[in-house]
């Protein structure tokens, strides 16, 4: 006969839900104080034998309340009575502008905690049952999908560690129960009693309500966002293969075949799109957005040049492709402030624009002479009208317009294509050509000059 699995939380327990942690060098714990992750950090001392790693813990001071200094003192003195070290980051928790205040707490947060991992480490957090289960309902109440509603993931990545959430499985009072019998002592802090927060209004106005009709109401939410998450996962691996069929050959990710797209239902050119812009590190659209881009910019006629945008991308059509393009501020396109090259060391540098060149020798399929460029200043201007340039190998100069427009160089693209000068010359037209005579010869060390829009 099987021993029947003890209800509650015990060290014992969490180990079950820990996967394999092998590879990992560090175990962090990130804590708040509260009692959640006071359980998580206590627990994780008493397994210290069999887990075998180094077991830190993290304290991220917002600076929101006027004891956060004092509820770092008591964590750091917590961690002490555990034997273990203790690292505080103090971060700026200010929202930016139509940010919530949670919002940009969290923000500060994870960018904090990020910029402390490193590669081996892994780092838990004490979200449990009822925060997957707010988590859920407050997707829900914004229309999210099934990414959305698949609420906090048990593993991510964080930076280049590993995020874990080893307490999904465990209700808060499961928690509770265990502080209380090993007599721990945390902190309370009093904006959790605010209803303002949506979250908190769940979480004493509504969850309790519901709860009285249906007491598993937390189990089965959780239930329903690993639901969500399954389905998550194979609306990814749908919008993968449809990814890898719309992509253009020889151009960057952020273009796509329209052709291609029209090929598919409506369902799966949104999934598509989503998957595509968050790939590229974008914000994802609004619901309208996304349909203004299936109507206005896919269905466009072919020499038109449709463009929707949001906070800090646009996407655009040009010559029957599809476009993800970072928008920026007329300012910045326009800046045309000289950045100084030298041609002697690999670099990396940042326009104004926020694109990058990358030079350095041997580099791309384009090489400059290196022994020329040694004896002049070099630059990185913008196109300002008029310019013109004779291609290697060509025999007449061709302007700028002419040649952007044999390349297939989208309209907005042109005023920031980087033009590199030597002194007041225009010695290439970055990712495109290079003027004649400044070519590295066969055999001969050269530069090279790439640009990553």
């Amino acid at each position: 006969m099987s021993r029947q699995k003890q209800p509650g939380f015990s060290p014992a327990r969490l180990l079950e839900t820990l996967p394999p942690l092998h590879q990992a060098t560090r175990l962090w714990v990130a804590y708040s104080g509260g009692c959640d992750s006071l359980v998580l950090l206590h627990a994780l001392a008493s397994l210290r034998p069999q887990l075998a790693l180094e077991l830190r813990a993290v304290h991220v001071d917002h600076g929101l309340h006027p004891q956060s200094a004092q509820w770092a003192d008591h964590c750091r003195a917590v961690c002490n009575s555990l034997d273990l070290p203790c690292v505080s980051l103090n971060v700026d928790a200010a929202p930016q502008a139509g940010e919530s205040p949670e919002a940009a707490a969290r923000r500060a947060r994870y960018a904090a905690l990020e910029a402390l991992m490193a590669a081996g480490d892994v780092i838990c957090t004490a979200h449990h049952q009822d925060d997957q289960a707010e988590t859920l309902l407050l997707q829900l109440l914004r229309g999210a999908g099934p990414k959305g509603m698949a609420a906090m993931p048990a593993a991510a990545e964080l930076g280049p560690a590993q995020l874990l959430r080893p307490l999904l499985s465990f209700g808060r009072d499961e928690l509770r129960s265990y502080a209380m019998a090993q007599g721990l002592a945390w902190i309370e802090d009093p904006s959790n009693t605010d209803v303002g927060p949506g979250r908190n209004y769940l979480r004493h106005q509504v969850v309790p309500v519901l709860r009285q009709r249906w007491p598993a109401v937390n189990r089965v939410l959780c239930r329903s966002a690993r639901h969500c998450g399954e389905a998550a996962e194979l609306l990814d691996e749908l919008a993968a293969l449809d990814l890898a069929a719309a992509r253009e050959p020889g151009v960057g990710g952020g273009v796509l075949a329209i052709a291609r797209l029209l090929e598919l239902s409506t369902a799966r050119q949104k999934n598509l799109l989503r998957h595509w812009l968050h790939g590229l590190g974008f914000s994802l659209p609004s619901e309208a957005k996304l349909q203004h881009v299936l109507s206005d910019v896919l269905l466009a006629a072919p020499d038109a040049a449709p463009c929707v945008a949001w906070p800090g991308v646009a996407v655009r059509r040009f010559r029957g492709r599809l476009y993800a393009v970072r928008e920026v501020a007329a300012s910045a396109a326009d800046a045309c402030v000289p950045v100084e090259l030298d041609p002697l060391a690999a670099r990396s540098i940042q326009l104004p624009d926020g694109s990058r060149v990358e030079v350095g020798t041997g580099q791309g399929a384009m090489k400059l002479s290196l022994a020329k460029l040694r004896q002049v200043p070099l630059s990185i201007r913008f196109r300002q009208g008029g310019e013109s340039i004779q291609p290697a190998g060509r025999s007449h100069h061709r302007s700028l317009k002419k040649l952007f427009q044999e390349a297939d160089v989208p309209p907005w693209w042109r005023p920031r294509q980087p033009l590199l000068y030597a002194a007041d010359e225009l010695v290439a037209v970055v990712n495109l050509c290079i003027s004649e005579g400044w070519a590295a010869e066969e055999g001969e060390p050269g530069v090279g000059v790439v640009w990553q829009p």
